[in-house]
């Protein structure tokens, strides 16, 4: 697991930058548009079923800013959980600004389709932030809500690898069901969703480095 977090100067921080800047170059100049937009008008066609509806906009609900930094909070306060969640409250808020300000250049519109779905308690999110923004701060590339995912997959699935080495994948279904549930509810293209994974794996492995998340494992053995 330790390939899991890494520094700047390693392949895979140059690897993951690479893969974005190609991701967005993509996303900039409509190479992938057909591709996004027949998978967009696929989901569009199968919402309705309530069951489904409230399931997946309860998934999606569950990668906001806010739920996430509450989860952080409470891993905070736990004397023996504090540094991941210092490292998790970092990550989120960074996550959320510069997936803000990426949105802010790229300016890509969001998915132009109604959401009628089954009514739900709180609407749909699109929680993203980015002061002194000229472009569409809530535009569609990348996604918040996987980069937040798959940040907390990293994260999570990092502090639990020590006692459960393989089940600490299973936390990438997270991230997995975030996305698909961003596709369902209509708030983002499957570009969105892969350029906002590859930030957050990018933000997780270097911050968790500098935060000396490792350190984790030392405490325990103590």
């Amino acid at each position: 697991m330790q390939n899991w977090i890494f520094e700047i100067r390693s392949r895979s921080f140059v690897f993951l930058t690479i893969l974005f800047l190609i991701l967005t170059a993509l996303v900039y100049y409509n190479i992938t548009e057909s591709f996004d937009q027949n998978i967009i008008l696929f989901f569009s066609e199968i919402v309705g079923n309530p069951t489904l509806d409230l399931v997946m906009q309860s998934i999606t609900e569950s990668g906001e800013a806010l739920w996430m930094l509450g989860f952080g909070i409470i891993v905070l306060i736990i004397p023996k959980t504090r540094r991941i969640g210092i490292t998790l409250m970092i990550l989120i808020v960074i996550a959320t600004l510069v997936t803000g300000y990426v949105k802010c250049g790229i300016d890509r519109d969001r998915p132009d389709f109604d959401y009628e779905a089954a009514p739900f308690p709180v609407p749909v999110s699109k929680d993203t932030f980015a002061l002194f923004c000229e472009g569409g701060y809530d535009a569609s590339y990348p996604s918040g809500h996987a980069a937040r995912s798959m940040i907390f997959a990293i994260i999570l699935g990092y502090a639990l690898s020590e006692r459960f080495p393989r089940g600490a994948y299973l936390m990438f279904l997270y991230p997995i069901m975030i996305s698909i549930s961003r596709l369902y509810v209509l708030q983002h293209y499957p570009m969105d969703v892969i350029g906002g994974a590859v930030v957050g794996t990018l933000l997780a492995g270097v911050l968790a480095h500098r935060t000396k998340l490792y350190k984790i494992f030392d405490k325990s053995k103590t």
